[in-house]
């Protein structure tokens, strides 16, 4: 089993940055799938980026590609998910997420832990 704490949610201006950090405990953490998901007030929970346990492949929605970027360092345990030139829309409760499958998933349903939760709110 692993525990997953986030941080670095926070308010910013439309067009700011902010990193989040998803630190894991438990568990060998190079074992874990990690993923980013986020939900809005009244919409479902969407995949915004995943990476591999190596962290050689990545993938991310639509929305968010070429604006943020997700990275691990296995030795910190840690998953990162660096979000600029922020919108209005990018408003949300932040989730990480650990799978213990290896192919990286786009799916809520195939991941296995999850942390609290971070909001971000981006101010128009």
């Amino acid at each position: 089993q692993v525990q997953l704490v986030e941080s670095g949610g926070g308010l910013v201006q439309a067009g700011g940055s902010l990193r989040l950090s998803c630190a894991a405990s438990g568990r060998t953490f190079s074992d874990y799938t990690m993923g980013w998901f986020r939900q809005a007030p009244g919409k479902e929970g969407e995949l915004v980026a995943a990476i591999s346990r190596s962290g050689v492949t990545t993938i991310y929605a639509a929305s968010v590609n070429g604006r943020f970027t997700i990275s691990r360092d296995n030795a910190k345990n840690t998953v990162y998910l660096q979000m600029n030139s922020l919108k209005p829309e990018d408003t949300a409760v932040y989730y990480c997420a650990a799978a213990v499958r290896r192919v990286v998933s786009r799916t809520w349903d195939e991941y296995d832990y999850w942390g609290q939760g971070t909001q971000v709110t981006v101010s128009s």
